[in-house]
């Protein structure tokens, strides 16, 4: 069953730009070019987006081949499909990985013994709750990210014509 996503790039060294073309490639088993623009949230770094389609389970593929690249800010999204529930994979240099199920309308779900660990830490006095709450959703991620996010000179923009 296939299903598609978007790998978006929010910053990357000019040098590691071939790199994460390769390594798209790699896992998609086709050449890969993207368009790569100035990421003005941080100077001296790049940004693209690559819109993709394959099997269930490529957005964790391409989120392994470019993890704990030093200096690399992305973001891998997969729609739901018939055979799996969707994804979101988000990553920065200081936090590392974020990984997230995400459901038909894009809404993060959180699995009841990832909930309940959270609460049994909480009540154990080990941490806060909405603290705990807010790394289950990703808040740190999209914290770091959010900067990065919003269209530059030249960015692709997605007009949605379709109201859920």
């Amino acid at each position: 069953m296939t299903t598609r996503g978007v790998l978006y790039v929010h910053s990357a060294p000019r040098a590691l730009c071939p790199h994460v073309e390769w390594a798209i490639a790699g896992v998609l088993g086709t050449r890969v070019s993207l368009d790569w623009i100035r990421q003005p949230a941080s100077p001296g770094t790049w940004r693209s987006e690559f819109s993709w389609q394959g099997q269930a389970g490529t957005a964790s593929k391409l989120a392994s081949a470019l993890r704990g690249w030093h200096l690399l800010r992305f973001e891998v999204t997969a729609e739901p499909c018939p055979t799996a529930e969707g994804e979101r994979y988000s990553c920065t240099p200081d936090l590392g990985i974020f990984h997230a199920v995400t459901g038909i309308h894009g809404d993060i779900l959180i699995p009841e013994d990832r909930l309940r660990a959270a609460l049994t830490r909480s009540q154990r006095g080990e941490t806060d709750l909405e603290a705990e709450i807010a790394k289950l959703l990703g808040k740190p991620w999209d914290d770091e990210l959010e900067p990065f996010r919003y269209a530059g000179e030249g960015a692709p923009v997605r007009w949605l014509h379709q109201v859920v």
